[in-house]
């Protein structure tokens, strides 16, 4: 079998769910696998219905948010928004988490390109909305059992509101390492909130709250991962006042949005799409990934679910607390990740070939594959009847309803998340219910192009397998970055 980077095969190599079984035992860790994929009339667990917050949610398939980069730079969206958007509505699974991050005010974009959640933007949060629903209505015939939400966020430490190549950063602190990985001077501290500034921010949120409610959004996710604003205070344990500190400092506003939003909206839903642990950041690389030097920070407190002893593993301690928190705070469902796309890209989304801002993976993908999916499985029991949504299953490619069907039908998860994934197969979650199988030559093969493009100021997409893009000219810049890299 040819090795691949790292040194590890890739899953188009393994070409029975046995093969799959093997490597999976060779790396120490095992996964919940079904040998044949069920349909809906088969009695696929997938195919179950779920109550969520009252709703009576059609299956187990969710669509992950996923951070735009092709909106209009006022927020609006482009062709390209709407296209992706209805695709989203055509894969069929009932649970659209957010379609894409929408930021709560303009200074907390991502990129110039990302979607607004302000009253500027009202009408193209219904067109996006509109698009779904189209979508959806053209693959089931009718809306019924479909649930969707608007993930809200500002996006912190990784800012870029104005220019794709500069970054614009608002932090909860100063941390070290991620002020030296991104060029922020730790003497500034005109970059950090005040406690006042922040109180502007829940303002902020509880009125994009209220809108996507009179739009028509069901629930709102309050976004609390991947190294944003809300998931980087959960690690301010240096900040002082009300803020910082303890865990329930850290929490606070997070929790206070929350508390805010079910006051003024109390119809609305509430999720939280929740990094439950993080590790150090890695060095960016086109070798194998190391982590920056952590010697001088032990014992280690700038990272949330962190081992304070040994921060290249987790500690679900605290997590599990907060779990518990959000659930008393009246949040209905939780979508849970971990790490950050920005610094430590291997944990948060195997793959085996990394994004041009990343590294070659210190470890065969499925070994982060089984800790996402065990991880939600341990999250299960302090979230109580509220539903969990996994990440992670995108790597597993032609395998990835062999365990997704096991995860859920052993208790493992109750939604499947899918992201990448649904950027060249929008349709997989409709075509595993329908037909039981899949159209491998549409099965996402982790190239990260989809991340490389927005690294470099081009529009996401998949470039290797979707038609539409494949035909647009920022596929051949793309391929001259990626040979410039090699």
């Amino acid at each position: 079998m040819s090795q691949q980077p790292g040194g590890y095969p890739k899953i188009a190599q393994l070409r029975t769910v046995g093969e799959l079984r093997r490597r999976l035992e060779e790396l120490g860790v095992a996964l919940p696998i079904d040998d044949e994929i069920c349909t809906a009339e088969a009695g696929s667990p997938l195919a179950q219905p779920l109550e969520v917050g009252g709703f009576q949610v059609g299956n187990r398939w969710c669509i992950h948010p996923m951070e735009g980069w092709d909106a209009n730079t006022d927020g609006s969206p482009s062709a390209l928004t709407l296209r992706r958007w209805r695709r989203f509505g055509l894969s069929g699974a009932k649970l659209i988490w957010g379609g894409e991050a929408a930021a709560v005010q303009p200074d907390g974009r991502a990129n110039p390109n990302q979607t607004l959640a302000t009253a500027d933007n009202r009408g193209g949060l219904a067109a996006l909305l509109g698009e779904l629903r189209a979508g959806h209505l053209e693959q089931c015939g009718s809306l019924d059992g479909l649930l969707v939400g608007l993930q809200l966020t500002h996006s912190g430490r990784f800012c870029k509101p104005h220019d794709q190549k500069r970054f614009e950063p608002r932090i909860a602190y100063h941390h070290p390492l991620l002020d030296e990985k991104f060029g922020i001077d730790p003497n500034d501290d005109l970059v950090v909130w005040t406690d006042g500034e922040l109180e502007t921010l829940i303002d902020n949120y509880v009125t994009a709250a209220r809108q996507a409610h009179e739009i028509g959004f069901q629930f709102v996710d309050i976004k609390a991962c991947h190294g944003y604003l809300l998931h980087e205070f959960l690690s301010a344990r240096c900040r002082p006042g009300r803020f910082g500190g303890d865990l329930q400092g850290r929490s606070r506003l997070l929790r206070e949005i929350i508390r805010r939003v079910r006051d003024d909206v109390p119809s609305l839903q509430i999720g939280v799409r929740l990094s439950v642990f993080d590790i150090v950041p890695y060095q960016t690389s086109r070798e194998t990934g190391q982590p920056m030097d952590f010697a001088e920070q032990l014992p280690y407190e700038l990272g949330f679910g962190v081992d304070r002893d040994d921060p290249l593993k987790y500690d679900l301690e605290e997590p599990l607390e907060l779990i518990r928190m959000l659930v008393d705070g009246g949040v209905t469902l939780l979508n849970i990740s971990c790490g950050s796309p920005y610094y430590n890209p291997h944990i948060q989304r195997p793959a085996i070939f990394p994004p041009s801002d990343g590294y070659l993976p210190p470890e065969d993908p499925l070994v982060g594959v089984w800790r996402l999916l065990d991880v939600v499985r341990q999250c299960k029991a302090a979230s109580g009847d509220v539903p969990l949504v996994g990440s992670g299953y995108s790597y597993l490619q032609d395998y990835l309803p062999h365990v997704a069907q096991a995860a859920v039908r052993e208790g493992w998860v109750d939604f499947v998340g899918l992201g990448r994934m649904v950027l060249s197969y929008p349709e997989l979650p409709h075509d595993v219910l329908t037909h039981g199988r899949l159209e491998r030559k549409l099965v996402c093969r982790t190239f990260s192009d989809c991340t490389t493009a927005p690294r470099h100021g081009i529009v996401s997409g998949c470039y290797p397998l979707d038609a539409h893009y494949k035909q647009l000219p920022e596929r051949q810049e793309l391929v001259q970055i990626k040979q410039a890299l090699d």
